[in-house]
């Protein structure tokens, strides 16, 4: 499916060259002239089956709801779409504003379209870069993968049963925190379990067996005396 991206520019010239440019890169490019439809366009993708944008270009000159308010209300309501500014503005005191506002990288007209379209690509990878390294937890050798529900180490897959998985995941999302028995049950096996806590110790036992180099001494999953156990 073709990336979605937002053009917000006022001059009918430039936001079609820029369309034009995009569309020839394979992208599917949404243009507006001013603020007040980028944010409609914005929100309509955001609430729709397809997804965000996965970019916005922004002039900053705009009529109504200029590019640094618009940029700044993005923030504040916690979207995180890469923004590439465009603009005349080039003292750098205009790109360290548009910079500060949540703007992720800063392009001065007049420029080039391979240009454009370099620092598009870029900023995709970044996002795609960033998004890939949330998805994932990582600690020393050993790798979890939420959303697959799966752990590596040193690469390799480990084979874990769905309670070692969870008492791992829980884990390793909450490194050095000291975990009792009775959270542990709680946490990974409910409020409903009525069998014996030394379950836990064997389940421990059995990743340790898993994801140590040498179990009898746990790099990852620390035995602390009278209280419980931390991962790291």
């Amino acid at each position: 499916m073709p990336t979605s991206l937002l053009v917000v520019e006022d001059d009918d010239t430039i936001r079609e060259t820029i369309r034009d440019a995009l569309s020839l890169e394979g992208f599917t490019v949404t243009a507006c002239a001013n603020g007040r439809d980028a944010l409609g366009n914005l929100q309509r993708a955001a609430a729709s089956g397809d997804g965000p944008f996965a970019l916005v270009v922004l002039d900053l000159m705009l009529p109504g709801l200029g590019g640094l308010e618009l940029c700044r209300q993005m923030r504040q309501a916690g979207d995180r779409t890469p923004i590439l500014v465009v603009s005349a503005r080039d003292s750098e005191a205009d790109r360290v504003l548009g910079l500060e506002v949540g703007a992720d990288d800063y392009l001065i007209k007049p420029f080039g379209m391979r240009e454009l379209v370099a620092r598009c690509r870029a900023l995709l990878r970044r996002s795609s870069s960033a998004v890939e390294e949330s998805r994932q937890v990582v600690h020393g050798n050993l790798c979890l993968f939420p959303e697959e529900c799966r752990v590596t180490r040193d690469g390799l897959d480990v084979n874990l049963s769905p309670k070692e998985y969870r008492l791992l995941e829980l884990f390793m999302q909450n490194p050095r925190r000291v975990w009792s028995r009775d959270k542990l049950l709680e946490q990974v096996w409910g409020h409903d379990y009525f069998g014996d806590s030394k379950t836990v110790d064997v389940h421990i036992r059995w990743l340790r067996e898993k994801l140590e180099t040498n179990p009898s001494a746990p790099e990852h999953l620390v035995t602390v005396r009278g209280f419980g156990y931390r991962f790291g």
